[in-house]
């Protein structure tokens, strides 16, 4: 047990917490994000809403509290157990941040973030099968969905990431796709928006 690294994995949860959408709409307009659009505290809520600018930056800063989380928990240690968790931790935050009500984001920005850290060329390959997907398919919740769902068994197929990274993706992915169902809803009723329609 290396308690400084413990702890470090709870701060990777503070850091998740800290919810940029809700932060840079509040400031840029005086508007909560959560009460507009989708209700949803993510990018693609916040381009829908407010234009690729705020968005651009909700997805960068998202980003880097995944990838920092995890980089915080490497200054204590290189044991990849706390590393993950802390990746885990960070995209717990982001969805069920506690400085918010317990209501956040849907955690795909984060975990590419802390995952990118982690299993960079697994990361990768979500990327693309997410672009890959939202191109053909003008759907963001579909490449969303995909991208995740292929991390764990690309990276410890694949590239042989250590058996914790890969059950710190598994986990990620199963909330990712709890976070999505409604959006999987709207896709198999065909009532789900595609990127660009309002």
């Amino acid at each position: 047990m290396n308690p400084l690294a413990a702890l470090l994995v709870a701060v990777g949860y503070l850091l998740g917490s800290l919810s940029f959408a809700v932060l840079l709409v509040r400031r840029a307009t005086g508007k909560d994000i959560r009460a507009e659009g989708s209700g949803n505290a993510g990018a693609t809520n916040v381009l829908r809403s407010h234009g690729k600018g705020l968005a651009l930056a909700v997805a960068a800063l998202d980003i880097a509290k995944g990838a920092a989380a995890v980089l915080i928990v490497r200054l204590a240690t290189a044991d990849p157990r706390y590393a993950a968790a802390a990746a885990f931790a960070a995209v717990l935050g982001h969805v069920f941040p506690l400085y918010y009500g317990f209501r956040g984001g849907k955690g795909v920005a984060t975990a590419v973030g802390a995952f990118g850290v982690l299993a960079p060329l697994p990361t990768l390959v979500s990327v693309a099968v997410f672009v890959v997907t939202v191109a053909v398919t003008r759907y963001v919740s579909l490449g969303s969905v995909l991208g995740m769902v292929l991390l764990p068994p690309v990276a410890g197929g694949l590239f042989h990431a250590s058996g914790a990274v890969v059950v710190a993706a598994a986990a990620t992915a199963v909330l990712v796709v709890v976070k999505h169902r409604e959006n999987l809803r709207r896709l198999a009723g065909g009532t789900e928006r595609k990127l660009g329609q309002k």
